[in-house]
């Protein structure tokens, strides 16, 4: 496989891109969880069949071929809670790293907003740029140093 057509943590920063890769994801495991599945079914019918071994309880021939057959069932639950798995990991992406910043600025200003009308100012008067934008007063000596320094900012 070229580097090109490999994923790495820079292609799934995009939403399109996440959405491409869960859709590959799911087109190649789902098939794997169909044969997982259907493999198990066969298997269990197979051992269903077997005769009791001579020593056997009358319940146990059923409780082995169950827990033989078991792993084979684990193993396409396993598979499917990936596919969902990576579904989750889109979803916490999103909202972690897309929709968060949006939200902690429209809450910034909203809070400068409560704050100008409190203190008497017209709504018009309240800042709209982000707060890496806003300029602090200080000591023109100091220059930036003491910048961010104060309570609210």
């Amino acid at each position: 496989m070229s580097d090109q057509n490999q994923w790495g943590p820079d292609r799934l920063r995009t939403p399109v891109d996440r959405a491409i890769h869960l859709e590959q994801r799911k087109a190649q495991l789902l098939p794997i969880v169909d044969d997982l599945r259907r493999l198990a079914r066969e298997m269990e019918a197979a051992v269903h069949e077997f005769e009791a071994i001579e020593g056997d309880l009358p319940v146990q021939p059923w409780l082995r071929a169950r827990s033989v057959v078991r792993p084979l069932f684990k193993a396409a639950d396993d598979v499917e809670k990936a596919i969902a798995d990576l579904a989750r990991f889109n979803a916490r992406y999103h909202r972690s790293y897309e929709q968060l910043p949006q939200k902690r600025e429209e809450k910034r200003l909203e809070k400068a907003r409560m704050k100008a009308l409190k203190g008497g100012q017209e709504p018009q008067q309240i800042a709209t740029t982000p707060a890496s934008e806003h300029e602090q007063t200080g000591n023109p000596q100091f220059g930036d140093v003491f910048k961010g320094l104060r309570k609210g900012a």
